[in-house]
């Protein structure tokens, strides 16, 4: 197939989008006009995804750009940042840093740990003040395009986020103070399943776990299911809000595993994966008519799984294109399958995927997800199909959507929409656009919305880009993301190689 024709063929399948209209001063999300998250009249919805921004607390002025002019051209719905909004490992960060959750802060020393001087423990609680404030500043950065639009938004987390010193949790919490965050409040019950903000067994809607979101948030009327801190799900009506057609799931997919390598997201977590479909049926049957046994959900989440290498084919190492994989697929090279991805997809790192399989994917192949977009690969942009085993019914939504087998899972990986750390070129940063129609709400989409045609020419010097090679990552992880590789550190690279 030529460029021209793959050209033509990638355009077909984007949505079409249109910037925003001036002077209106409605929301410029249509859910957060209606208080609730619901396909327009239309028949349309939109998410916009944005990926690992990963930036200290001076957020680059490219990556806001890159915000607002991605929300003025889609007008989403709801914006998902799907992990590492924080660059843990910043200077700024120094004494509360942590380089894996079980370790202790940077500014802790054995000594002072051991210490019973009030002195130290007062100049540690003095740091995470800092942290707290530093963490703010970035979020207020990031989300204020969002809040002068009136756009709602969550988050989930990624492998960096909690490096700066504090927990998911505690992020969240600041998430929480600014206007338009969806994540929900913590309900004081256990958390996972089987607690007060579980989604468990329920015969009913009041059973359910479900809680009624701020009017904060811009969407009073929106329903959530919650789990635990970045895991969470959002139903999404019909037209007429007779039910819920489809479901948003933000999964906290872990950070690392002390065996090495990344982590997988908790036990509770997955229970909850699994679960939430048929919670979101028996809620929406208290307002709709539908029998089908659960809703159709697709998952947002940091780190890919595993199966996303069944989106590559193994080639030489010498081959056009050619990618080492990660850990556990180190030594073999691939190249993207084209016959299993959309035009325009690329590969520019190994999928770095966590060693383990938790078992993630099996759920989503049998618990009714169609599917799942991740980041944490700076440098890969592709969205393909895998099959799956199981039969799924699509709601009974107005007209076209009738019950039926789903050809596979929709399997998404977004580049960095950031300029604070290691990617593609610049102009290739990207958030992605990812519209349901109602017509056939399980084959959503989607478009990378990159910086070079959406903004121009990026004015700051930070970003940097890796060469596009089949070097696999380093296991330890010990590329520096704040700088620039050195002309010094890639001779050393080379004489390795010799």
């Amino acid at each position: 197939m030529t460029e021209l024709q793959n050209a033509a063929k990638a355009a077909a399948t984007r949505p079409r989008i249109q910037p925003a209209e001036e002077g209106d001063d409605r929301p410029l999300s249509v859910s957060a006009r209606l208080g609730r998250l619901q396909f327009h009249q239309s028949g349309k919805f939109r998410v916009l995804q944005l990926a690992d921004i990963q930036d200290g607390p001076k957020v680059s002025k490219d990556t806001v750009k890159l915000i607002e002019a991605s929300l003025d051209a889609t007008r989403p719905d709801i914006v998902i940042f799907t992990g590492n909004q924080i660059a843990g490992y910043d200077p700024a960060y120094a004494q509360t840093t942590r380089k894996r959750r079980w370790s202790a802060a940077a500014g802790i020393s054995s000594k002072t740990a051991s210490s019973k001087s009030s002195e130290a423990s007062e100049r540690f609680e003095a740091a995470l003040e800092r942290t707290c404030a530093s963490v703010r500043a970035t979020v207020e950065q990031l989300v204020r395009p969002l809040a002068d639009r009136g756009i709602p938004w969550a988050v989930t987390f990624g492998n960096h986020d909690f490096q700066c010193g504090l927990s998911n949790a505690e992020i969240e919490s600041i998430c929480r103070e600014f206007p338009g965050c969806v994540n929900p409040e913590p309900t004081g019950g256990e958390s996972g399943l089987g607690g007060a903000n579980s989604v468990g067994s329920m015969d009913s809607a009041e059973d359910a776990g479900f809680v009624q979101l701020r009017a904060e948030s811009y969407l009073p009327n929106q329903r959530v299911f919650a789990c635990e801190p970045g895991t969470f799900a959002l139903p999404v009506a019909d037209v007429d809000h007779t039910m819920s057609v489809l479901g948003l799931v933000l999964l906290d997919s872990g950070d690392y595993a002390r065996s090495g390598g990344y982590g997988s997201p908790s036990a509770e977590a997955l229970r909850f994966l699994a679960e939430v479909p048929k919670a979101m049926r028996a809620q929406s049957q208290e307002i709709g008519r539908s029998q089908e046994p659960a809703v159709p959900c697709m998952v947002f989440q940091h780190f890919p799984v595993q199966q996303y290498y069944q989106l590559l084919k193994p080639a030489a190492a010498n081959a056009a294109r050619a990618i080492e994989g990660y850990r556990n697929f180190a030594g073999k090279h691939y190249v993207l399958d084209e016959e299993k991805t959309l035009p325009g997809s690329y590969l520019g790192e190994g999928v770095s995927c966590p060693d383990a399989d938790s078992g993630e994917f099996a759920i989503l192949e049998q618990h009714d997800y169609f599917a799942i977009s991740a980041g944490h690969d700076h440098r890969n942009a592709f969205v393909g199909t895998v099959p799956v085993s199981r039969e799924m019914a699509s709601a009974d939504v107005q007209t076209a959507a009738s019950p039926g087998k789903v050809g596979g899972l929709m399997m998404i990986a977004s580049p960095t929409s950031g300029f604070g750390s290691y990617g593609p070129v610049p102009q290739k940063r990207a958030a992605r656009l990812i519209e349901f129609d109602i017509r056939h709400p399980y084959e959503p989409r989607t478009q990378l919305l990159e910086y070079g045609e959406l903004v121009g020419k990026p004015s700051a010097g930070k970003a940097y880009a890796y060469g596009m090679t089949s070097e696999s990552k380093p296991e330890s992880e010990g590329v520096d993301l704040l700088h620039r590789p050195t002309w010094w550190s890639k001779l050393l690279t080379w004489l390795r190689k010799k």
